[in-house]
Parts: structure tokens; C-alpha cells; sequence
């Protein structure tokens, strides 16, 4: 009997699929089989192909990795939910049929904001938690990131740049160039790609995440798994002082804050913190 070589590239793990009642999710997996398995969840418009290898790849060294689309988007069928409770049902339901009843989690973005639904509401699925570039429930100016993104969507068509260097990154020179390398990251992978998100799917997640921002606070306190908490200094999109507000809400977590850099801190600062994480997420 030969087994399956151990992919430890994200650039060359196998796109897999997984019908879940009338969804079919995409998702792909490396890193070793075996043990609790780390679970990402993407950013908003996110497909499989927007996480930074260089923060995946070192994670999935001595860990069993699942990166999934989320409804509606990708190769993911079905409709993209219009709550982030919504989605984090689909990942629950997604991860049980994986027939997973403990995992890991690493999340950046909207994908905080839905991990946080999904540990709220089944404390006993998750055992660590990393949420970067995020914000609590009902977290003040959260409802902002749609005009926010809206009014840099239109800066980098005029300049021909890919959105994610404004919305991510600093305008500075170190911002400039961190955001393009983040980009040509993005591009390791040649096969197998996601169709790219649907300006309907799209719009609805913008509206869910301005919906999560005005709802009333998530009892967090319930949150006791460690937790690991980081975001660049001047996040436009999801307020950095949200960083604090959830490290102070969560007991025990750990807050990093990386200096001169926006939403994209963690991938602007992936050697500094991709090892942090994998440290932690390994405990």
C-alpha cells in the first residue's frame, strides 16, 4: 500500500470538494493527516487563492491545514448567506462533515467575525483560536468598512493596482511595497484557481459584516480557549482598537500589534509572525 506523499505547499494542495445537504464545498488541505486539524477562514470576496502562502506553508509543517470557500463563492455552490451567524452554521455544518468534532482555528478578517459566531455557539468544536484583523460583534465603526471599501475598490481601479494594496496595506513606501509582494504571493499557484467572487456574493458578505457591526455585543466571556489576537497599527477596515476591545473582552488572550502597517499586518509581517502563530497554534 503507497501513501500519499505530504503536501506541505499550499501553492500545490489538490482542490477537494465535500456535498454537505444541497452544497458542494471546495476546499483544499495539506500538511500531515492525523490529530486536530487547523481550520482558516478567509476574508471578505475571499476565494481559496487569497491566503499568503507564507503564512499557511509554515503552519502546515507539523499541521493538517483545511483551507474551504465559503457559500456562494468560489467553486463553493450554493448562496452566499446575508448574516455572519448564517455562515458560521456553514462552517460548522462544513467542518462535522469532514467528520471533525475538534479543530483549530485561524482566521483573518470577516473569517474572525464568523469564528467568533462558531465558538460562541459550539464552544466544544474549537480548542485554540487565532483572529487577525478582526473585530467583535456590535464593535464601534465596524458598519464603516463599506464605504471604506468601496472608496479604495475605486482608488486601485484608477491606478490599475489590485484593491487588497490599498484596503491591506499602508500607503506609505513600506506599505507599497509590502502590498505588492502580498499580491504577487497570491499568484504562486498556476492550476487549478477559484473563479473570482461575484459582485452580487460580494455585496451581500459587505452588507452581513455592516449588519455584524450593528448588532448588539456577542458575550464573549464564554470565549475560555486560548486565543491569539494581532492587527497591524492603522487597520482602515476593521478599526484597530477593535484588536483591543476583543483582547480585553476575551480572558487570558494574547494581543500582538504590529508597528507601521494596516490590515494586512500579519502578511506584511509573515516572518515575523507565521512562526508566532504555528508556535502558538501547536501548544
Amino acid at each position: 500500500m503507497t501513501t500519499e506523499p505530504v503536501v506541505t505547499s499550499y501553492a500545490k494542495a489538490p482542490t477537494r470538494t465535500i456535498r454537505v445537504g444541497g452544497t458542494t464545498y471546495a476546499y483544499r488541505e495539506l500538511g500531515p493527516k492525523g490529530g486536530i486539524p487547523v481550520v482558516f477562514f478567509v476574508h471578505l470576496a475571499a476565494t481559496l487563492d487569497n491566503w499568503d502562502p507564507r503564512i499557511v506553508d509554515p503552519i502546515a509543517k507539523t499541521r493538517h491545514v483545511i483551507a474551504f470557500d465559503n457559500k456562494g463563492v468560489g467553486a463553493s455552490t450554493g448562496v452566499v448567506p446575508g448574516t455572519i451567524e448564517e455562515a458560521a452554521d456553514d462552517a460548522y455544518a462544513f467542518i462535522t462533515a469532514l467528520g471533525f468534532d475538534t479543530i483549530d482555528v485561524f482566521s483573518f478578517s470577516m473569517g474572525g467575525m464568523i469564528a467568533q459566531d462558531l465558538v460562541v455557539k459550539h464552544p466544544e468544536l474549537v480548542r485554540r483560536l487565532v483572529l487577525t484583523g478582526t473585530g467583535p460583534r456590535g464593535g464601534k465603526d465596524m458598519d464603516k468598512v463599506v464605504g471604506t471599501t468601496y472608496w479604495d475598490i475605486l482608488r486601485a481601479t484608477l491606478t490599475r493596482s489590485d484593491p487588497k494594496e490599498f484596503l491591506f496595506f499602508n500607503r506609505n513606501d513600506t506599505g507599497k511595497k509590502a502590498g505588492k509582494a502580498f499580491v504577487e504571493r497570491l499568484q504562486e499557484r498556476t492550476t487549478d484557481r477559484d473563479p473570482k467572487i461575484s459582485t452580487k456574493a460580494f455585496q451581500t458578505q459587505l452588507k452581513a459584516i455592516a449588519r455584524f457591526g450593528r448588532s448588539a455585543p456577542s458575550d464573549l466571556s464564554v470565549i475560555t480557549q486560548p486565543t491569539l489576537i494581532a492587527n497591524g497599527d492603522n487597520d482602515r477596515m476593521v478599526p484597530s482598537v477593535l484588536s483591543d476591545d476583543l483582547h480585553r473582552r476575551i480572558a487570558g488572550s494574547e494581543l500582538i500589534i504590529y508597528p507601521d502597517s494596516g490590515h494586512g499586518g500579519i502578511f506584511q509581517f509573515h516572518e515575523k509572525f507565521a512562526p508566532v502563530a504555528a508556535e502558538f497554534l501547536s501548544a
